[in-house]
């Protein structure tokens, strides 16, 4: 037989790990293979040191979290471990962070959290253990296409999250399963509640899990207080119209804080971590018509990339129609934005969509390194 995962055993004879953050979408994932009758094991990463953070802040991983993964298993009656992966995180997330910020970039943690400590170390602990599967709630779906693994927007749009999992490998992709992806949120709410499980009405998390309250510069201060150092603000001509207390304290398109007086709106429209100067400009000057990608990571076939493509270059954006142009060591790739799109930074990531019979295809994506403004040649 080929249970509901794909898989040719029975349920209770597949052994399925569930990636259990403490939020209401995995203990629901958990809650669905419980009913089913797989074997399942529970598995929450601590990921940082939050004794002294907000305790009431909608981030994911922290101590509540935790200790909601433990009750929920608990009630569900299934095994549940703690990996404590505080170093890696700190080593690989949380260091890539700052370096990104001190360049001047706009890093995106959630992509590398992904990428590092749950799919590839996460990954590896389930296939030490003799699980079948990694089972996650993520919002995105996976189908089976002559054999292979393909991954695919989520039905619910607005929950979707495609744009963080564009770096995961074909071999990850062909392990792990998306219950998720085939349903809306507020019917995961009611699953949750039919459940009864205690994290039913619990708030999404919204914000970086080390980042509270979303205040980046105060976590750069707190790990690279060097980092903060006084530049020239300058116009889209090179004239200094101000001072800064470091480029840290913005990004691109930002336009509040910037502290400078102008009849106009100003917009940061280009940082030089190098030389330690900001650019502001007009909002015609944010727009961006190419940009280059390093680090692809390719998930479609080449032939994909002749027909119609769209990217993505922000989690909340709109799908963008756009020319791929990959070089020949499939590294790097320069992307032409069609219709052009405001605000890009290096550091975001660009990921490649194809829409076809069944849905919007991820055919993979890549780390943006550098942006061009035809406004603004300088850019």
């Amino acid at each position: 037989m080929i249970n509901s995962l794909g898989i040719k055993k029975s349920p209770k004879e597949t052994k399925v790990v569930v990636a259990m953050s403490g939020g209401v979408d995995s203990s629901v994932v958990a809650g669905m293979m419980k009913n089913e009758g797989y074997n399942i094991t529970g598995i929450t990463l601590k990921l940082y040191n939050d004794t002294k953070g907000p305790q009431n802040g909608r981030q994911c991983c922290a101590g509540q979290d935790i200790l909601d993964a433990k009750r929920v298993s608990e009630q569900l009656n299934i095994k549940h471990e703690i990996l404590y992966y505080q170093k890696k995180f700190k080593t690989e997330v949380i260091d890539t962070f700052i370096d990104s910020y001190v360049a001047g970039e706009t890093p995106i943690p959630c992509v590398q959290c992904n990428q590092t400590v749950k799919f590839r170390d996460l990954f590896k602990y389930a296939k030490d253990l003799g699980a079948d599967a990694l089972v996650t709630g993520h919002y995105v779906s996976r189908k089976k296409t002559n054999g292979k693994a393909e991954m695919y927007r989520a039905i619910d749009v607005t929950r979707d999250q495609s744009y963080f999992l564009f770096n995961t490998s074909q071999e990850q992709l062909e392990y792990l399963r998306f219950p998720l992806g085939n349903i809306e949120k507020k019917e995961t709410r009611l699953m949750a509640s039919k459940l009864k499980l205690n994290v039913a009405e619990k708030p999404d998390s919204q914000d970086i899990c080390f980042v509270p309250n979303g205040d980046y510069s105060s976590v750069i201060k707190k790990f690279r207080p060097s980092s903060f150092k006084e530049g020239d603000i300058l116009d889209i001509n090179g004239k200094i119209l101000g001072k800064h207390e470091g480029v840290i304290n913005f990004t691109i398109g930002q336009r509040k804080g910037i502290g400078i007086a102008k009849k106009e709106p100003l917009y940061v429209i280009k940082i030089d971590a190098d030389k330690g100067t900001i650019t502001v400009g007009p909002k015609e000057f944010l727009k961006v018509d190419n940009l280059i990608l390093k680090n692809l990571n390719i998930l479609g076939s080449k032939e994909d990339f002749n027909n119609d493509i769209c990217v993505k270059v922000r989690s909340t954006g709109k799908l963008l129609k756009a020319r791929i142009h990959l070089k020949n060591n499939e590294d790097v790739a320069k992307i032409e934005i069609i219709n052009g799109e405001p605000g890009i930074s290096p550091g975001q990531a660009c990921v490649f969509y194809q829409k076809d019979s069944v849905g919007d295809k991820v055919l993979g994506g890549g780390w943006i390194s550098k942006t061009f403004n035809k406004n603004y040649p300088h850019s």
